[in-house]
């Protein structure tokens, strides 16, 4: 895909602006990808069996095609914005951003949404062999299939996105930009939704494991607390209207 097809796709009216930044990035289960272009670009780029391989080499010269050609769309744009992306890597600007990470590293949320990630691994390791009878046991349902595909879809998927919204909140704290909608909300929304639907498969997990009822209890607390705490975080956070998902009367479905 050359820089003039992408230009073209960005300026398709089907495509609603943003609507990828706040998904779940789960596109086989996604109402709108018809709508998105982030999800229109893979397909055409990754469209052959070999290009979608990940240990395929072909992947990785797709994947490094396409990061050269947005970067330089991206200076075409800047350019003309009159933004010198070259003078934002100084070494004031690096220290910056050092500080902020180790600030997003060290906060609570952060934290606590890494440790609920390692959690769910322990947890699983934990029950490995009782699971998979577990699981036998239980075929003539789907339901727990279902649950265990949704806790490891956003098994990391909730630490990833609770740090961007601690991310947002620090920088829109040095901005004061009030005129715009605040990432920090948007990634804080899909954080939460993540983590009502997580909730939600750990109580059909818990049906299933009785014998370790208290651990996925507790597993369910810890995670109730985390949706507490980014709801307190950012207030705004349920309000928040992700693009083409939340917009009222459009009969618009989405994740």
């Amino acid at each position: 895909m050359n820089r003039e097809r992408l230009k073209k796709l960005a300026k398709d009216k089907r495509f609603i602006s943003g609507i990828y930044n706040y998904c779940d990035r789960w596109c086989e289960r996604c109402q709108m990808t018809s709508r998105c272009l982030n999800f229109s670009m893979s397909e055409e780029k990754f469209s052959d069996p070999e290009s979608r391989d990940i240990q395929n080499e072909k992947f990785w010269n797709k994947l490094s095609e396409t990061f050269r050609e947005t970067m330089e769309l991206l200076r075409e744009s800047a350019k003309e914005w009159g933004v010198d992306l070259d003078t934002l890597d100084d070494k004031e600007d690096v220290e910056d951003l050092k500080a902020k990470d180790t600030a997003v590293n060290n906060h609570l949320l952060s934290r606590a949404a890494k440790k609920y990630s390692e959690s769910v691994e322990d947890w699983f390791k934990e029950k490995e062999t009782l699971f998979f009878e577990t699981v036998s046991a239980a075929r003539d349902g789907v339901d727990l299939d279902e649950a265990v595909e949704v806790i490891r879809w956003y098994q990391y998927f909730i630490c990833a996105k609770v740090m961007r919204a601690v991310r947002g909140g620090i920088v829109e704290k040095e901005d004061e930009d009030d005129e715009f909608p605040k990432d920090s909300d948007g990634s804080a929304k899909i954080a939460l939704i993540a983590i009502d639907r997580s909730i939600g498969a750990w109580a059909v997990i818990r049906h299933y494991f009785t014998d370790d009822e208290k651990g996925v209890i507790d597993i369910i607390a810890f995670l109730d607390s985390l949706r507490e705490a980014v709801e307190k975080a950012f207030p705004n956070a349920r309000a928040f209207i992700r693009p083409g998902f939340d917009e009222i009367n459009k009969g618009l479905s989405g994740n």
